[in-house]
């Protein structure tokens, strides 16, 4: 069983930067792909950004592309994401998850891909 704990969300303004970490319990973390996952208030879970367990394979929503990186250090069993010019859309709980599944052809974007969830942190914008 991995345990997730993510941290770093807060309160910014719109243009502000905030970095998310994401720090997981389990030794194996590098045998495991992450992912960033938000959910805005009233709408679904949605997809932000993955990184496979060898850091080689990343991508990004196109809502966030460009304005947010994935990054993980194995060495700490941390993912992070680096998130600028945030905007009020981007206001939402972020969880990060794990994934036993490795894939260079096809995108882990669906919660169903991912094993473990952290139980995400709030990340508000304002205007």
């Amino acid at each position: 069983q991995v345990q997730l704990a993510e941290s770093g969300g807060g309160l910014v303004q719109a243009g502000d930067s905030l970095r998310l970490s994401c720090t997981a319990s389990e030794r194996a973390f590098s045998t495991y792909g992450m992912g960033w996952f938000r959910q805005a208030p009233g709408k679904e879970r949605e997809f932000a950004a993955h990184i496979s367990r060898d850091a080689r394979i990343l991508y990004y929503a196109d809502s966030v592309k460009g304005r947010f990186t994935i990054s993980r250090d194995n060495t700490r069993n941390t993912v992070y994401l680096q998130m600028n010019s945030l905007k009020p859309e981007d206001t939402a709980v972020y969880f990060c998850a794990a994934t036993a599944t490795y894939s260079s052809t096809r995108r882990l974007s669906r919660d169903s891909d991912y094993n473990y969830w952290g139980r995400g942190t709030q990340v508000t914008v304002s205007s």
